[in-house]
């Protein structure tokens, strides 16, 4: 989906691998122009997952230019001048070797909304990370499973917008710009709020101890049954004929039938049951 509120909006970024991309996706789907500068060898997303890196960057402009050198620079600068907002995901100190740091950018581009995406929060960026390592200190795997996403750098690509949006913002009232970070251990930290609070622990409310908000096999699959609210739940419970909704109660109601018949059944009477669907590539971005 894309939209013109952000017609006018020029972007420029060197972020490379996945958060920035995605964040400059949000941001050109919300009207936005964004430019993409990468090295001369590429971004190396490119090569871990084309297909999705084509769809990231359409509606872009990808630029390869050599940063490390003189002409480079310059030519980045001139990107900056008639730029909006600056997104980068380099540690600072790289950052200062290219003369992209935030004073530095302050002093040659004072309207200059920078957005820098780091792993860690000041004053640890400089910390190496991946998603993984952030989900990980925040509680958020259960070995050895590993993630079904990239949770941190999805969470951490939307913050990333939201902090250029408020910096944009914050000009409209100053005239200058400014640089804030969007770390990704932070988008993590934010992720595991629900568990650290309990809601979601085994058994919690949220966690399986609510029949009304659990899974349930089918005869063919499994069903998400989201009745949290009590009018969906009295609902569920009047439609099934039973007294009271209970785990025992539905789970021998619902391997009874199929997982697309229950959310069909679900959705003729306003029910929010879904069937659990495999991944598939056939997803859009």
């Amino acid at each position: 989906m894309t939209s013109t509120l952000l017609a006018g909006l020029r972007v420029v970024s060197i972020a490379l691998n996945l958060p920035g991309p995605a964040a400059c996706a949000r941001l050109r789907d919300l009207g936005a122009g964004v430019t993409k500068v990468e090295p001369p060898s590429g971004d190396p997303f490119e090569a871990f997952c084309p297909s999705w890196y084509r769809r990231l960057h359409e509606r872009m402009d990808v630029k390869r230019i050599d940063l490390k050198s003189s002409p480079g620079r310059e030519a980045l600068d001139g990107l900056l001048a008639r730029a909006d907002v600056f997104v980068t995901a380099q540690r600072p100190s790289a950052l200062a070797r290219l003369g992209l740091d935030a004073p530095s950018l302050a002093e040659r581009h004072p309207r200059l909304c920078h957005v820098a995406i780091t792993g860690h929060s000041a004053p640890h960026e400089e910390i190496p990370g991946h998603d993984l390592t952030y989900l990980a200190t925040h509680g958020l795997l259960a070995p050895p499973a590993m993630p079904v996403t990239l949770f941190a750098d999805m969470a951490g690509a939307e913050r990333a917008v939201t902090t250029a949006l408020a910096l944009v913002i914050a000009r409209g009232g100053t005239g200058r710009g400014g640089s804030a970070q969007a770390a990704l251990e932070d988008a993590a930290r934010a992720l595991a709020q629900p568990l650290h609070e309990g809601l979601t622990r085994p058994d919690a409310l949220l966690g399986g101890g609510y029949a009304g908000y659990n899974l349930y096999g089918a005869r063919d699959g499994w069903i998400a049954v989201a009745a949290l609210e009590p009018h969906f739940a009295d609902r569920l419970a009047h439609a099934l004929g039973i007294g009271k909704l209970s785990v025992e109660a539905l789970r021998e109601r619902f391997i009874a039938d199929t997982a697309d018949h229950w959310q069909r059944w679900a959705a003729e009477r306003d029910l929010p049951i879904v069937a659990l669907r495999p991944p598939s590539n056939d997803i859009p971005s």
